[in-house]
């Protein structure tokens, strides 16, 4: 999929309610849940706290990840297209279901959103330091505001200031977002972005702990790993640069083994990550990917990143 086209799947998802708008003299308002309830002065600015999913069926991308991680759904008021998804009732994540015309070769994918205080000077940093804005800011009464940006590399990501705080900083529980990754092929431009951006402190990870050449670091901030940032495989002309979002599980083969009963793929094959546990990727039905990543909870008390990079706390990093 090229540059162009990912890029546009994404402006489709934000364009949605306007287009609506634009067809119904009193359309509907979309009433998005607020991320936190109830409300909370957190903030955690660079946090990963919240992932849309752009899917040509809904129903299908419904079936596929209640079966798979225990998700229930609930329908977005004011848009028949756009369901909740929640895991153990507590919201994780969105499903938006976007027609592709036939020819189109626009890939379903999980869009990340990034914790801010004011998006107005996130997007004055996105631009002055090489991104783009694909959508500006917009506000949803309970959520709060958003816009989506391409960093300088192209990938596409999502800013938000929670209108009722941020999640706090604990371990995720099973079925919920544990990490995230940037496939990069300029890491050390993104980096600098991303640190611009959001502020975080940067840990570059050992070469001896890497299976090659390739640079990979971890971008923390209140003493939290937030994400890490990996060189694109040198052999991977046609990928682009992207996030990949991680859900916690018990047992990453088997969910890998139940995607595929699904009608899902494995994009990579469950494998030992650094500190024991298994990850794999794996694609839903339509092709989104997605990361699953197993976490035995004995690291959660362990040092802050500055002491320990790979071993954060909350949250960890992913090889």
């Amino acid at each position: 999929m090229t540059r162009s086209i990912y890029v546009a799947l994404f402006i489709a998802l934000i364009a949605l309610p306007a287009a609506r708008a634009a067809g119904n003299r009193a359309p509907a308002p979309v009433e998005l849940p607020p991320l936190v309830q109830p409300a909370s002065g957190e903030t955690h600015p660079g946090k990963i706290i919240w992932a849309d999913l752009v899917t040509p069926d809904l129903k299908q991308a419904e079936q596929f990840y209640g079966a798979l991680f225990g998700w229930t759904f609930e329908p977005v008021d004011g848009d028949n297209n756009f369901a909740i998804a929640l895991n153990a009732g507590q919201p994780v994540g969105g499903i938006v279901q976007r027609s592709m015309k036939a020819g189109q070769q626009r890939q379903p994918a999980w869009l990340t959103f990034i914790a801010v205080r004011d998006v107005a000077a996130a997007q004055r940093s996105a631009l002055a330091n090489g991104g783009k804005v694909l959508s500006g800011p917009r506000e949803y009464a309970q959520r709060g505001r958003q816009a989506v940006f391409a960093d300088p590399d192209g990938a596409v990501f999502a800013v938000l200031a929670s209108s009722s705080g941020d999640p706090p900083d604990v371990l995720a529980e099973p079925g919920e977002w544990i990490w995230s990754s940037l496939l990069a092929r300029n890491t050390d431009h993104e980096t600098g972005f991303y640190r611009a951006l959001f502020g975080y402190d940067v840990f570059d990870l050992p070469p001896e702990e890497t299976s090659d050449n390739s640079h990979h670091v971890i971008l923390a901030s209140d003493d939290f790993a937030r994400a890490g940032i990996h060189s694109l495989p040198a052999d991977t002309v046609h990928r682009h640069p992207h996030w990949l979002n991680f859900i916690r599980v018990d047992d990453a083969a088997a969910v890998a083994v139940k995607a595929i009963a699904l009608g899902g793929k494995v994009l990579v094959e469950p494998r030992m990550d650094r500190h024991g546990g298994q990850l794999a990727v794996i694609a839903d039905p339509s092709g989104a990917p997605i990361g699953v990543m197993e976490w035995s909870g004995a690291e959660e008390a362990q040092g802050a990143p500055g002491d320990q990079p790979d071993l954060p706390g909350a949250q960890k990093e992913a090889p």
